[in-house]
């Protein structure tokens, strides 16, 4: 009886260590630590702590639901692609049954926290980011455009604004560049993801950019967002959101983005790739710190 117990804890452990894989820590890690600045910024003074953590547990939960769902519908296609297969979703270690209870359970949790202790302003936006991510992105606009991660980057691009609604209960032109930056940065943040990936994405059927036109077609697409989005980067200092410290370090990270892209289109390598794909995480990070460091030195 005893060992039976010990068995059914261990199969309820593994579930749920493969379900918080579902809800992949490492991206949603990020999109909490933007919606974080997105906080600290709308004023000089530290946000009242309590509103702080549960806005952020809030907006956590819903992009943890989002994640889950998204790998439920793809769960056929990540059964195919070397990066995805391990998902518990993939396997069949989750079951569609499951995998939708958890998701249910934890986004309603994050909505209602929204609710009952921010506003209903943020609580509104994060649905509508769930539903732009979990449903237009995934089930609708990636299987059908080679464009999927330009339009469905918007998701991705609200958590910022999340955190600004959170502490101010309205949007201003601050949050939106921010969303704006983080709209730009996507496309090449995943489409040299999509590069040195590109067999798993033939295999899958997915219409990725790298596939439909090809590697270097997708290359000169990523220099061009990389212009932009240095362009955009130095909107928050020409509007007086920040000041020197932040240009000289976005100046730098932008410096370092340029020399990944336009090598990459010059000499392309998977390796490189990789790198550069590496960089773009490294890059909007140090943008976000580089903007509240600015606020907390000015």
């Amino acid at each position: 009886m005893q060992g039976h117990s010990q068995t059914a804890t261990a199969t309820l452990m593994q579930k749920l260590a493969g379900f918080a894989e579902l809800c992949k820590p490492r991206v949603n890690s990020l999109i909490v630590f933007t919606a974080m600045i997105g906080m600290l910024l709308p004023s000089r003074e530290l946000p009242p702590m309590k509103l702080f953590l549960l806005a952020s547990l809030g907006i956590g939960l819903v992009a943890c639901s989002a994640a889950a769902i998204n790998c439920l519908v793809e769960r056929t296609i990540d059964a195919l692609m070397a990066r995805t297969r391990a998902r518990a979703t993939a396997r069949g270690e989750a079951s569609a049954v499951e995998t939708l209870t958890m998701a249910i359970i934890l986004g309603g949790i994050g909505l209602w926290v929204l609710h009952a202790f921010v506003n209903e302003l943020t609580m509104w936006l994060t649905f509508a980011t769930f539903v732009g991510y979990a449903v237009i992105y995934t089930a609708v606009l990636k299987p059908m455009t080679p464009m999927n991660i330009v339009i469905g980057g918007a998701s991705g691009a609200m958590p910022p604004v999340l955190g600004w609604a959170a502490m101010t209960g309205g949007i201003s032109a601050e949050p939106l560049v921010l969303f704006l930056i983080i709209f730009l940065w996507t496309p090449p943040h995943f489409w040299s993801l999509a590069c040195y990936r590109i067999a798993d994405y033939e295999k899958s059927g997915l219409p990725m950019l790298p596939v439909t036109h090809g590697i270097r077609f997708t290359c000169q697409h990523i220099v061009l967002y990389t212009i932009m989005l240095v362009a955009a980067s130095v909107i928050p200092f020409t509007i007086g959101m920040s000041g020197w410290f932040y240009l000289v370090s976005v100046m730098l990270l932008n410096v370092g983005f340029l020399l990944y892209t336009v090598t990459l289109y010059r000499d392309y390598s998977d390796a490189l790739a990789k790198k550069t794909f590496r960089y773009s995480i490294i890059y909007l990070t140090l943008l976000f710190a580089a903007l509240f460091a600015d606020r907390l030195f000015s």
